[in-house]
């Protein structure tokens, strides 16, 4: 936002690094972010956006919800679920609790939001006037989406380098 003035739109790649490792989170993974910034971009411009993606990629099969939620630069936030492709309702065909969305029949598969006027505040020299400029931003786990669409039931998979596993995806 420094290098160029409104209005913006930006999809951003990269490799980002986490904690976090189980079936549905890795510890290094590629993440896609998203940003947004004009004088009359709304939530529902977000909520378009965010609901054709999830439409184009998982098809009209999956169930898809907003949710609200925290993050620290978007006012207000939302998470992105899917239904989860590995039960139903949250529980597995033997009745017990799905492993992979916890028993909530939802999978999250990204972080949005409106950004924060106070981000805007910081790049106001070049353009960027709270008071003006609205935007929203996203950003998503890569593996997290194909793991997701292809139905794989653990994440980890995607590291194993199992050639019978990859090569079904070729």
């Amino acid at each position: 936002m420094e290098a160029n003035p409104p209005p913006i739109a930006v999809i951003i790649p990269g490799r980002t690094y986490r904690r976090d490792n189980d079936a549905t989170h890795t510890p290094q993974f590629h993440q896609v972010e998203g940003l947004a910034v004009d004088e009359d971009i709304t939530l529902a411009d977000l909520q378009g956006t965010l609901l054709a993606f999830a439409r184009a990629i998982f098809g009209d099969d999956r169930d898809v919800r907003l949710r609200p939620h925290f993050f620290p630069f978007t006012e207000p936030s939302i998470e992105c679920d899917v239904s989860c492709f590995n039960c139903k309702g949250g529980l597995l065909r033997d009745g017990s609790r799905c492993p992979l969305c916890k028993g909530t029949a939802w999978i999250e598969i990204l972080g949005a939001g409106m950004v924060d006027p106070n981000v805007f505040g910081y790049v106001r020299e070049h353009g960027y006037d709270p008071e003006r400029m609205q935007g929203f931003a996203f950003g998503m786990g890569i593996e997290r989406i194909a793991f997701l669409k292809h139905g794989v039931p653990d994440l980890r998979m995607l590291y194993e380098n199992d050639l019978r596993f990859l090569e079904q995806f070729g």
